[in-house]
């Protein structure tokens, strides 16, 4: 019966992400905690890697149609995979199954949480936006100092939350990138937060399954659901009032957050 369960939870979160962008690690994780029970640091290693096969698939399909600013994506990565690895090489020094570190992760990722929401929020709010085509040249080609350096640092906070809760990478990232690259459309910044995301989440997430913070019977099973729960979210997605979605899911991020929290 639980094998079940665990399909249509893939199924569930996949369609979610399809129809609205929102990161699958800030609905995974703690679905994983308050309605399976698992473990924090086994919810959170699993859903690392989940996160990292189903947005593999979408970077692809962006790279093909040349949308995706590899040049911002290199800079959030020249940050936030060594702070993956640092945060890794602590998580294995200290044991993840400690209790003073499940408490320090279930802390961490409510808070994560709730910045996810004020971020999906934050979007809901903005709407589709879209820069110049001269502005994102300008700001793809010739990147000032604060373009250069401050993602590389947000990137360095953002690989650090996202191995230590698998929540950030998400709706986070975007915002980052929204305050950092005002000149680039939302599908432009959407393309590169989930080509970042990919390596970021299979390093973090290889990095959790070498401690032994992996269930990969668990990852099958929410992968079986994931697929087609993305394939048939996106098909919906132009058919749905997304501000609205976006709301809701703030909502639920925030309560689930607090919760968190409050363990």
């Amino acid at each position: 019966m639980h094998d079940i369960a665990f399909v249509f939870a893939g199924f569930f979160v996949g369609f979610i992400v399809g129809l609205t962008g929102v990161g699958g690690g800030s609905l995974m994780t703690p679905l994983l905690i308050f309605f399976f029970g698992v473990k924090p640091h086994l919810a959170i290693g699993t859903d690392l890697l989940f996160a990292a096969f189903t947005k593999m698939g979408g970077s692809v399909a962006l790279a093909r149609a040349k949308v995706i600013d590899w040049a911002i994506v290199l800079r959030m990565a020249a940050g936030s995979v060594p702070a993956s690895l640092v945060t890794l090489a602590v998580l294995n020094y200290v044991g993840p199954a400690d209790p003073a570190v499940q408490r320090v992760m279930t802390s961490t990722l409510g808070a994560a949480l709730l910045l996810t929401a004020v971020a999906t929020l934050y979007k809901a709010i903005r709407g589709k936006t879209a820069g110049t085509p001269a502005a994102t040249a300008i700001a793809s080609h010739h990147p000032t100092l604060r373009s250069k350096v401050l993602p590389v640092v947000f990137g360095a906070v953002i690989g650090a939350l996202v191995t230590l809760t698998s929540v950030g990478a998400g709706a986070i990232g975007v915002l980052v990138l929204m305050l950092l690259y005002p000149a680039l459309s939302l599908p432009r910044i959407v393309a590169v937060d989930i080509a970042h995301a990919v390596p970021l989440t299979l390093v973090a997430g290889l990095g959790h399954a070498s401690i032994g913070s992996v269930e990969w019977a668990l990852l099958a099973k929410l992968l079986a659901g994931s697929l087609p729960g993305i394939w048939l979210g996106s098909q919906l997605m132009r058919k749905t009032p997304e501000r609205l979605i976006r709301s809701l899911l703030s909502l639920l991020l925030a309560y689930a957050g607090a919760k968190l929290i409050a363990l």
